[in-house]
């Protein structure tokens, strides 16, 4: 049968008008300053993917791209390490194992977030750039404590997306009308051992109200200072940066509910957990694909990530995994980031960085002893790999108990750490097939999605744009009674300073009236804001 030409020719302009469409450029704006590693590896896809498909996209950011697209423009941030910027310096990170989410937020969130945010701004590069004339079609922004850069959405007169590196956000769903679901949704950065206990559920409610209350009538005032300092040329009659967080389009979650509770959104409200996992052309170097290939035993896979060292263990602890290794039949590859490990044992091998993505992905993998990251605890699913995790601070418990409650990791709490604690759990995971068997289970609906997660990040952004905003697909509940809430905002900021009060009573953090939030040596500026 003679196939119809003018029928072809039709399909081929009607397709080619359908790419066109898709695929015409806009100017964004990607800010993503945060210097942590592992932000940047969930981060970095969506800016590059980005002007992969023909967008021109400037990113503010700490990581320099060594060989970015031709359209892909990146506006550095000064070198200073948040850690630099906290009051004190940077920690023995094991030290934290025991501060509460109350202590986390004061001591390095609220802190280190106003301090660095401060850093970003007063950058060469980054007031270069906000002095010159630009244009954008969207900006989107890392959600993690450094608000006053979403007013680049209001300074460009563009819609803003958000990201985040975590899953849940409380403070977000509240701000957009986003059902809470506290009953069975955690805050992202609070730990709870039973989280579905009456206790637990009690505990989670009080600290969402603290977080959301200090966030917004203390933290945000802080964060507008910084606006007014270093956008002065901005009208003062502008929305507020809680208004700003509220009209934003869109809000990329790093979740899954194949692994994450499952949770309503918003329809502007997206999970894309395992981002970064989506394009990799990596290889194993040589000599890791060698050792991996002729470890006939498995391999024991140990990382705690790259703020976590684990050099800096306590000498007990690194005994007591030392002894155990030497122990085992499997190889073992742990992240070490010192010249010198002694005592260590034949079958381990150590390296100051690994290519962790990689690694997992080998088939010889039996185990992986983590902190409990999210990006490593998503690396792990993907792969099928069980899991052993030592939580230290943050989201790490909760996903941790996640992997636990799906059958392919345990959690060794820190100082439960000896010999006989780990050789165990090692004995258990390694050879019970149980670990491996939920393990692959969970990769396997972890990938069963109708399009790859950068995909669905990339279809979402790009509506945005086509949308103008998409103002649509916001909840129109999150702009009522907020007359009320302004009359009312003086007694919300003494109930902030009561519970802040509670959750952190040796802080001396103080959010009354001329008193800012003191963010260390390197930002003495800061301490003059309020």
């Amino acid at each position: 049968m003679v196939p119809d030409i003018k029928m072809i020719g039709l399909k081929t302009v009607l397709f080619l008008t359908f790419l066109k469409h898709c695929t015409e450029a806009a100017n964004i704006l990607y800010v993503t300053p945060f210097t942590s590693t592992s932000h940047n590896m969930l981060l970095s896809p969506i800016g590059l993917e980005l002007a992969r498909r023909g967008h021109n996209v400037t990113v503010i950011t700490s990581h320099r791209e060594k060989h970015p697209p031709p359209n892909y423009n990146q506006v550095m941030v000064d070198d200073i390490k948040i850690w630099e910027v906290m009051s004190g310096g940077r920690p023995n990170v094991f030290t934290m194992t025991d501060i509460t989410a109350e202590e986390f937020h004061h001591n390095v969130l609220w802190d280190a977030g106003l301090a660095f945010t401060e850093v970003v701004l007063n950058s060469t590069e980054v007031r270069d750039f906000l002095s010159k004339d630009n244009a954008f079609e969207l900006v989107i922004s890392e959600q993690f404590f450094q608000e006053a850069l979403y007013m680049l959405a209001y300074k460009y007169n563009a819609p803003l997306a958000l990201v985040t590196t975590f899953g849940n956000c409380m403070r977000h769903n509240i701000a957009v009308a986003n059902p809470l679901q506290l009953a069975t949704v955690l805050p992202e950065f609070l730990d709870v051992k039973e989280p579905g206990s009456f206790w637990g559920r009690l505990r989670s409610f009080y600290f969402t109200t603290y977080e959301y209350i200090y966030w917004r009538f203390v933290f945000l005032r802080k964060q507008e200072q910084l606006v007014e300092r270093y956008m002065p040329y901005l009208p003062k009659e502008r929305p507020s940066l809680y208004k700003l967080q509220q009209n934003c389009s869109l809000m990329l979650t790093n979740s899954h509910f194949t692994f994450d509770s499952p949770i309503a959104l918003l329809p502007n409200i997206v999970e894309v957990g395992g981002l970064h996992l989506t394009r990799s052309n990596l290889t194993l170097p040589k000599n890791l694909q060698t050792l991996m290939d002729d470890s006939t035993h498995g391999i024991v896979y140990m990382n705690f990530g790259s703020n976590v060292r684990s050099a800096e263990l306590p000498v007990e602890k690194k005994k007591a995994f030392l002894n155990v290794f030497r122990k085992l039949k499997q190889t073992v590859i742990w992240k070490w980031e010192e010249d010198i490990l002694e005592d260590k044992p034949k079958n381990l091998v150590t390296q100051k960085w690994l290519p962790q993505k990689e690694i997992l992905a080998h088939p010889n993998v039996k185990v992986f002893i983590s902190h409990g990251g999210l990006i490593g605890t998503q690396e792990a699913i993907f792969n099928g790999v069980p899991l052993i995790g030592v939580p230290i601070y943050a989201d790490q418990y909760n996903n941790l108990l996640l992997a636990k409650q799906a059958g392919f990791g345990e959690i060794l709490q820190y100082h439960d750490i000896n010999e006989e604690t780990l050789e165990k759990a090692l004995n258990d995971v390694i050879n019970d097939e149980k670990y491996l068997k939920a393990a692959t289970e969970v990769s396997r609906r972890f990938k069963d999605r109708p399009m790859a997660p950068l995909d669905t990040a990339m279809y979402w952004l790009e509506y945005v744009i086509r949308n103008n905003g998409a103002e649509f697909m916001k909840n129109p509940a999150s702009n009522m009674n907020h007359a009320l809430l302004k009359h009312r905002s003086k007694s919300y900021h003494s109930l902030a300073s009561k519970l802040a009060a509670l959750g952190e009573p040796t802080t001396t953090c103080c959010p009354e009236k001329n008193q800012a939030l003191l963010c260390g040596s390197q930002n003495a500026d800061l301490r003059n804001l309020a």
